[in-house]
């Protein structure tokens, strides 16, 4: 009997297992190279192993692109999602809700903050024309956006935030595989603590690399990875801004 909980990888054909990796050696272009790319998707646990690409990137670095096949099936029966992702509300649902709940504006500032020099991010959320068909902030009804765009300082953010009395700050952060940006994101809590705003507004980071459980870590209010847009990240802080003021 076939256990449909057991996957893996599509290539060609049905769990064949085939899979792309990517990667760079420190070492020069040559037979050597090639050998050596090999040897580590056999340590991989890849069968068939493939060298696809080979190029020089650099004096003494060389880049792949290698191809192999898998043989362990990952069990679906077995992953344990620990937070569900809640389904958004539309953008014509989120001025709704804006609307009859508060009868008012709410203000979000946005930026790359510290030395981070990439947009991509912060503008996909923000800017009116959105990504991939979903419409930036600057296009709702009811929210008063600020894109104070890249490499702003922490303190300039924080000065500009209660300049125009923000109800939500939003961090966009490439993360490196260092975690030197994770410095820059903890300093903007410190700072906020100090300022005694940390808790006045509602703190949001975003970024490829940053998780839900990065972002809480940190000491953020919430997190968004890949694959959001700007109705995930605003259904997030109209409910959240709400249930504050109920508490309050």
């Amino acid at each position: 009997m076939i256990n449909k909980n057991l996957i893996l990888p599509y290539g060609d054909t049905l769990n064949d297992g085939r899979v792309q990796v990517s990667f760079t050696l420190p070492i020069s272009k040559g037979e050597l190279a090639m050998q050596a790319s090999r040897e580590v998707g056999v340590s991989m646990g890849l069968k068939q192993v493939e060298v696809v690409h080979m190029e020089k990137v650099d004096e003494g670095f060389t880049f792949f692109v290698i191809y192999g096949s898998l043989n362990n099936p990952v069990d679906l029966g077995k992953i344990k999602i620990k937070d569900e992702k809640k389904k958004s509300l539309t953008k014509d649902e989120i001025e709704e809700y804006i609307t009859n709940k508060f009868g008012r504006d709410i203000v979000v500032v946005g930026a790359t903050t510290g030395t981070d020099a990439h947009t991509v991010g912060i503008d996909a959320i923000m800017n009116m024309k959105g990504f991939a068909g979903h419409y930036g902030l600057e296009r709702y009804k009811g929210i008063t956006t600020y894109n104070l765009g890249s490499q702003v300082d922490n303190e300039d953010f924080i000065r500009f935030a209660k300049k125009v009395n923000a109800d939500v700050l939003l961090v966009s952060q490439t993360v490196t595989q260092k975690n030197v940006h994770v410095n820059n994101l903890v300093n903007l809590v410190e700072l906020l603590e100090a300022e005694k705003m940390r808790h006045k507004v509602i703190l949001i980071v975003g970024g490829a690399r940053i998780t839900r459980e990065l972002a809480k870590e940190l000491g953020y209010d919430a997190g968004f990875g890949f694959g959001s847009f700007a109705e995930d990240v605003a259904t997030y802080f109209i409910e959240e801004l709400f249930n504050r003021t109920q508490e309050s």
